[in-house]
């Protein structure tokens, strides 16, 4: 098995690296993490410029290039769009879950996509903005490793394409493929899937935290929007407090298991932190793994604090 190049400052936030990189192991996880102290450039992690698949956690580079067209006044936030379901993606929350159509303002559709990870206004949006544009502006931003290459309903085409409209199959197929280092389901090969790196992903945040990328009155919106996400099995779940803010955005499909996202602490301190991970079982609910990854960002956060 391939050990992770770990990142860290100092041995502390090295051994920390280390820490987490076992705990992982143990469950059957692997992935990359990264976290960094925003303010003095401290940072830990592991494998931190490994390209993965990236779910729903491209929503995140998605609302920003959709929130620089409206600061550029190329779009209206309060344009209605109709979506319909019967024609629009797969997924349970949001329009995506709804059975009638329904018109949403531009702006809400960035409330949906962001708070509930609703892939039908993920998508609705990319009928606005497409792809190829959202991929341009993302290079020519310099966002790294960031790539932004199909719509979010092709991941489910793509496992329907392999294993039908059986799930579990799906996960078993991309549970092999992991282990033998190939890609029945196109999305889930880092050649072909929208990708990034836990490096290419914290650096976004710090410019997004600093307003050093697009505009500042797109950069504060989509920091207020990423506080509206409602999911708080992962990091969030170890990095709740009254004074305690966590801005995020999770990503789940099949084995894979992330989110990233920005804690920010009453005296100031403010860490970034990406955790991208890929399970080695068959299982749709996996809490343990929910908690590990809550786990690795406090223990970070603690010892990033300045």
């Amino acid at each position: 098995m391939r050990h992770p190049v770990y990142v860290g400052d100092d041995g502390a936030l090295r051994d920390a690296a280390e820490a987490i990189a076992a705990d992982w192991a143990a469950l059957g996880v692997r992935g990359s993490f990264l976290a960094r102290n925003l303010d003095t450039g401290e940072q830990l992690g592991f494998a931190i410029g490994e390209l993965t698949p990236l779910a729903s956690v491209v929503k995140v580079p998605l609302a920003l290039v959709v929130l620089d067209r409206i600061a550029a006044g190329e779009l209206d936030p309060g344009t209605p769009v109709e979506v319909d379901p019967a024609r629009s993606s797969v997924g349970p929350t949001g329009l995506a879950a709804f059975r009638h159509p329904a018109t949403v303002a531009v702006g809400d559709l960035l409330v949906l996509m962001l708070s509930v990870s609703d892939n039908a206004a993920a998508d609705t949006l990319l009928d606005l903005v497409p792809v190829a544009d959202v991929d341009e502006r993302l290079r020519a931003w310099g966002c790294g490793e960031i790539r932004m290459r199909h719509r979010l309903n092709h991941m489910y085409e793509c496992a329907a394409g392999a294993a039908g409209n059986d799930f579990s199959l799906a996960l078993e197929l991309a549970l092999r493929d992991e282990r033998a280092g190939r890609h029945t389901i196109e999305t889930l090969d880092p050649a072909y899937a929208n990708v990034g790196s836990a490096a290419a992903l914290v650096e976004l945040l710090r410019r997004v935290w600093c307003d050093q990328v697009s505009v500042p009155s797109a950069t504060a919106e989509l920091r207020r929007l990423m506080g509206l996400q409602v999911f708080t099995q992962r990091l969030a779940s170890e990095l709740r407090a009254d004074t305690l803010r966590w801005s995020g955005k999770t990503g789940t499909f099949l084995h894979l298991r992330h989110e990233i996202g920005v804690v920010e602490a009453e005296s100031g301190d403010r860490v970034a932190i990406a955790a991208l991970t890929r399970a080695d079982r068959c299982a749709g609910l996996a809490p343990d793994i929910d908690l590990a990854i809550g786990v690795a960002g406090r223990e970070a956060f603690e010892v990033l604090r300045s």
